[in-house]
Order: C-alpha cells, then sequence, then structure tokens
C-alpha cells in the first residue's frame, strides 16, 4: 500500500458526477482535459461516462505526483468545488486574506476560482512540500 495517499478514489467519483464540467479531472491535476470538459459538458458526456472506468488510474498517478502533508487535497478540493467563490478552500489553506478577498468579490468574479481550479493541486504541493 503507498503511504503516499494525497487523493481519494471516493472524492474522485463524487467529483466525477459534476465531470461533465469537469471536476474530477482538476482533481487529479488533468487541468487540459478539464477545460476541455469544462466547455463541451465531458465531450458532450461521453468522455465523462468513460472516465467511470478511468477514475482509478488517475488516483494512482495522482498519489505518485503530489507530496502529502499537512494539507488534505480531499478536503480543500471539496471546499474549492463547493464553496470556492466564497474562498474557503483558501481559508483551510492558510491563505486568509485571499480568502476573505474571494468572499466579498465572489472568487474575485469567478476568476480566482477558475485559477484555483487550474492550480490547486500545485499550491497544496508547494504547501506541504515546504513543511517537510
Amino acid at each position: 500500500m503507498n503511504s503516499n495517499q494525497t487523493h481519494s478514489v471516493g472524492v474522485g467519483y463524487l467529483l466525477w458526477i459534476f465531470g461533465f464540467l469537469g471536476a474530477h479531472r482538476f482533481y487529479y491535476g488533468k487541468q487540459l482535459s478539464g477545460t476541455i470538459y469544462f466547455f463541451t459538458l465531458g465531450l458532450l458526456f461521453v468522455g465523462w461516462i468513460i472516465d467511470l472506468f478511468l477514475i482509478p488510474d488517475m488516483n494512482r498517478k495522482a498519489h505518485i505526483r503530489f507530496y502529502q502533508g499537512e494539507i488534505d487535497y480531499n478536503v480543500a478540493w471539496l471546499l474549492l468545488t463547493f464553496l470556492g467563490l466564497f474562498g474557503i478552500h483558501r481559508m483551510y489553506m492558510g491563505k486568509w486574506i485571499t480568502g476573505l478577498i474571494y468572499l466579498l468579490t465572489g472568487g474575485i468574479l469567478g476568476l480566482g476560482y477558475i485559477y484555483d481550479l487550474w492550480t490547486l493541486n500545485d499550491q497544496i504541493n508547494l504547501i506541504n512540500s515546504s513543511s517537510e
């Protein structure tokens, strides 16, 4: 068993429910395909259905790519997915000032939310790798 359990298959499948908008792909660090899914409704739902079978492999690759540490990827991604416009995920990571800015501006009018979809894994990875 891999001791570096950064991402969860369960959370991957939960986000897959919203995967036609790319949520699970962003979660596993696949920003380009996540963006394509976002604009094409999961490649007209065909790619979304295929991903039902690909999630375990995406999860395995995420464990190899990202660092485990004080910030839990699963918690941060659930907060971003469901409360991202309010900046709760940023506050969870200790980024209180930008979290409050997101709270007051709707995630800087949604643009900060999109930025975080693209970069949240890397933000967490940086915090977790620097705390070792």
